[in-house]
């Protein structure tokens, strides 16, 4: 037996701001970009190199789902950005302009930074040890 998530879904404001923040600034793909009439949109972004999980941007409708935008995890991180090359990934995305909430830090497990996205997401940049 296989399994594994195919796709997380993120609240945002708006599909082409997502869209272009995620693909400009992190260096996603986007997979896909489909119009399903009345204003809705399938869009999937993926890191380079990433063959199965997907990010699922989801605008958001009504007023419940605008106060997730940025907060869907209750100010935890909620997305874990994985990558080979710490430094390499940290340097890029800090000339891309994105805001970390701290300093870089050597944990027992790994190199670790939390980052927001252009709605205040929070994440993890993370390299785990070998």
């Amino acid at each position: 037996m296989s399994q594994f998530i195919g796709s997380v879904a993120l609240i945002v404001r708006d599909y082409d701001e997502a869209k272009a923040w995620y693909r400009d600034v992190l260096g996603f793909n986007a997979v896909e970009d489909t119009d399903l009439g009345g204003g809705k949109r399938w869009v999937v972004m993926a890191p380079p190199g990433s063959n199965e999980t997907r990010l699922l941007l989801a605008k958001a409708v009504g007023a419940e789902q605008e106060a997730a935008i940025g907060n869907q995890a209750g100010g935890r991180v909620f997305l874990f950005l994985r990558t080979d090359d710490f430094w390499r990934d940290y340097h890029r995305m800090t000339v891309a302009g994105v805001t970390f909430c701290e300093e870089p830090r050597v944990e027992a497990y790994g190199t670790v930074v939390v980052f927001q996205d252009l709605y205040g997401t929070r994440w993890d940049l993370l390299q785990l040890n070998s």
